[in-house]
């Protein structure tokens, strides 16, 4: 297979792997839940890079459907590659802002999405499938790299959206109307997309002219271009034309034989006068209730950017044209994406989560069909809270001024807010350069093994109580001093010492234990050695 080769790919193509595990700091007050949790739906402030690494504990191969919206490249998005490639060299190329000028943009996205999109494919379900919003720029270049990470043989298909509906009289050379939305399946064969409900439209192409007791029909062409040995028969119409054959280098679709069978059922039609070329009659009655999906996205089905601009204003009440976001997206465009590849109960990721229509879209597909799907959101900007976050919160609530009655009585749902937090390095734990306090270290690994809010006010430092769920209770040996780390070990004397906890499990954090399987079972316990085997800890809590 070619691959793409652009300038600093030896440093990105496995940076994803040195991508350390940050903390995810719970920040109650700006979410929409009671209690803080991984579990629901999700909107994380942080480097997209970080916080995808640390999301993977949790979501890893859960997520059904991923929708990304990246920098364009256009020269104007005046972005800079943020991550910390170890090259200083490296580093001091990558982090200058991106331009026009910059004769190397191409190279620095390229480095930019590689490593994201290697994660975003392990966040994804075997069955799962990302889909990439691009416009002429990149679109070459992106092709490229998910052909390297996702394999050539999982593309399902460019999608073309018409995203403006009137030509510009300013271009220069063409106005361009349509972006691009690149589609891969993690596993093709395993992907199956959903049909898209039927329009009035689509039904409209329907009619009965020969008053069919059957209803409504369409006429399918008879004829195909694939050889077939009993598809060369001539025709004599009933108006008394003669059909030498089909048209040259096509065949019929069928034998002489089961064309006369058909024609006796009155699924021919002839035309009018009964000399047409003959042609297949397909009945609404009879189709898939679907429509397949096309590659070509009309405004007037998915939404355009002006509609998606109304929609961002109308919910957000900006005062200033300029605070719009340039490249917002609808949320039908959005919606067409979660109709075509997701499940009622599927997680949807978006991590370019920008003015939050992910969220939006997910919510109003949910109150259409009665879903319950999910969405994590990851956004590094400022606007995390003020613009992401808000827009989803008002559409929980409700929008006042919204046309559409659903939104302005309010979506419903529920959302967590999370910080990412400072990166916890086995390293830095191993070597004593970084030991965090006994607290600080409780509340990371019983939020990171078990995705739930951690409440201070229940740990017991004496006891190494940390805090409990419906399975397990967990537990916590370590203080924050390497001598004491060296000795401090799960014996039989701090086994037989831990509160009972009726039926659930102990899962219990230390540098190390001196007991052995048997005894491990006599008293229900699940051993995790710090530092960070933290993270094993989350399927078993979820079986």
């Amino acid at each position: 297979m070619p691959r793409l080769h652009f300038k600093g790919k030896v440093f990105v193509e496995n940076h994803h792997l040195a991508v350390p595990f940050h903390e995810l700091l719970p920040v109650r007050e700006k979410g929409l839940s009671e209690k803080a949790n991984l579990h629901d739906n999700l909107i994380v402030h942080g480097d997209n890079l970080a916080a995808l690494k640390s999301l993977l504990p949790t979501y890893h191969g859960k997520v059904k459907c991923v929708y990304i919206d990246p920098p364009y490249n256009t020269g104007n998005e005046g972005w800079a590659y943020n991550d910390n490639v170890n090259s200083p060299l490296m580093r001091d190329w990558l982090g200058r802002v991106v331009d026009r000028d910059d004769l190397t943009r191409h190279d620095k996205w390229c480095c930019m999405m590689m490593p994201r999109l290697k994660l975003l494919r392990e966040l994804l379900r075997e069955d799962g499938a990302i889909f990439v919003s691009i416009d002429g720029n990149e679109v070459h270049h992106l092709r490229c790299l998910m052909d390297e990470v996702f394999g050539e043989e999982n593309l399902v298909a460019t999608v073309v959206w018409q995203k403006i509906f009137a030509p510009k009289s300013s271009a220069k050379y063409f106005s361009e109307n349509h972006d691009f939305v690149v589609v891969y399946a993690k596993r093709k064969e395993l992907f199956r997309r959903n049909l898209l409900p039927r329009t009035a439209a689509a039904d409209a192409r329907y009619a009965n002219p020969d008053d069919d007791h059957r209803g409504s029909w369409i006429s399918d062409n008879l004829t195909a271009r694939n050889p077939y040995s009993k598809g060369t028969y001539s025709i004599t119409c009933p108006g008394g034309r003669v059909i030498s054959g089909p048209p040259p280098g096509r065949y019929w679709l069928f034998s002489e034989e089961k064309f006369w069978k058909l024609d006796r059922d009155n699924r021919i039609w002839w035309g009018a006068k009964g000399n047409n070329i003959p042609r297949l009659k397909r009945f609404l009655s009879e189709v898939k209730q679907g429509l397949v999906p096309q590659t070509l996205w009309l405004h007037t089905d998915v939404g355009n950017t002006q509609e998606a601009k109304k929609e961002l204003v109308s919910t957000l009440q900006f005062e200033r044209s300029e605070d719009v976001f340039n490249t917002v997206k609808p949320s039908r465009l959005v919606r067409r994406i979660l109709q075509i590849a997701s499940d009622p109960d599927s997680i949807i990721l978006d991590s370019f989560a920008g003015s939050g229509t992910t969220a939006h879209a997910v919510l109003a597909q949910n109150r259409e069909d009665g879903g319950n799907r999910r969405f994590i959101l990851v956004e590094c900007e400022d606007y995390a809270d003020n613009i992401t976050a808000e827009r989803v919160r008002r559409v929980i609530k409700g929008v006042p001024s919204a046309k559409d009655d659903a939104l302005k009585a309010g979506l419903g749902g529920t959302f967590s807010y999370f910080e990412l937090g400072r990166p916890m390095q086995q390293e830095s734990l191993l070597d004593g350069s970084h030991l965090p306090s006994w607290e600080k270290l409780a509340g990371y690994i019983f939020f990171t093994a078990t995705g739930q809010e951690f409440d201070p006010a229940e740990t017991n430092p004496d006891t190494g109580f940390v805090g409990r769920t419906s399975s397990h209770d967990v537990f916590l040996f370590y203080q924050p001093d390497v001598d004491e780390l060296k000795s401090l070990a799960l014996s039989l004397a701090e086994a037989r010492a831990l509160p009972e906890g009726g039926s659930r499990r102990r899962l219990v954090f230390a540098p190390t234990k001196y007991l052995d399987r048997e005894f491990l079972h006599q008293y229900r316990i699940d051993f995790q050695q710090l530092p960070f085997q933290i993270y094993e800890a989350i399927d078993r809590l979820e079986r």
